[in-house]
């Protein structure tokens, strides 16, 4: 029988490969996004000192539903408002290791329309 490597294995090597590349600076930091099944959390990270400077999650923001598209953007949208407040433009996006695609895709749509640059 051929046994078939998950899906999470191959996400967190997938992600290994885009972090050896990526990082983030006091300038710069790197916008980290984890996606769940209920919920989805992201972080602007500073490397260089190991701290986080914002953070928001679906959790925090007490929806509902956290695992589906309308989610992403409210976070997106909160992310991008903390982050004008600490005076954050521009960010690099680290996508986790996920695909471009749905609620990663729509939350970064919504950071962006709310003044973040990357």
């Amino acid at each position: 029988m051929i046994k078939k490597e998950s899906k999470n294995d191959v996400r967190k090597r997938r992600h290994a490969r885009i972090r050896k590349n990526l990082s983030g600076t006091p300038e710069q930091p790197r916008l980290n996004v984890f996606r769940s099944n209920s919920g989805i959390y992201v972080q602007v990270i500073d490397d260089t000192t190991g701290s986080t400077l914002a953070s928001s999650s679906s959790i925090a923001l007490k929806i509902k539903n956290g695992g589906n598209i309308e989610a992403a953007e409210a976070v997106g949208k909160d992310i991008a408002l903390k982050c004008t407040k600490a005076k954050i433009k521009k960010v690099v996006f680290d996508r986790g290791g996920n695909l471009y695609h749905g609620r990663v895709k729509a939350l970064a749509e919504a950071a962006r329309e709310n003044g973040l640059e990357f």
